[in-house]
């Protein structure tokens, strides 16, 4: 018996929708990287690409469980002596809400090639609206 590989130009990529309203920041990167990897399909395939494209809106709403709202912190590093950048949860919020969860869900991608590939697919919005109406994205659960 041979081992079954997918063809990825034959691949059907569907657009999902995620609400992030309420929803806690690190479950919402779980759902959200599974989607771009294509974990929740039967034909998953490590070394490929064979997830599907995701829409993450309200991403002002999310939240973090316990007391990490007032602890956690996002660094930046220059490179450079005295280079070193952070920025607590709470600013990061207000500033670039879509870059707390887009960060989240780089986290849990593989660290290469594909992984940068798979991150393109995704797509976050601050609030209610975006501009992929005409994709149909299906609603995930």
């Amino acid at each position: 018996m041979k081992t079954f590989i997918p063809k990825v130009e034959t691949l059907h990529k569907k657009w999902f929708l995620l609400d992030l309203n309420g929803m806690t920041l690190g479950h919402a990167a779980v759902a959200a990287a599974n989607v771009l990897r294509g974990k929740n399909k039967a034909i998953f395939t490590p070394h490929l690409d064979t997830g599907d494209y995701l829409i993450a809106i309200n991403a002002t709403k999310l939240k973090l469980s316990g007391s990490k709202e007032g602890e956690k912190k996002y660094y930046n590093f220059s490179g450079y002596p005295g280079g070193l950048k952070v920025t607590p949860y709470r600013r990061m919020m207000q500033t670039k809400p879509e870059q707390v969860f887009e960060r989240a869900v780089m986290g849990m991608l593989p660290k290469n090639r594909l992984g940068r590939k798979m991150f393109k697919k995704l797509h976050v919005y601050p609030g209610e609206a975006h501009p992929h109406q005409a994709q149909k994205p299906e609603p995930l659960k």
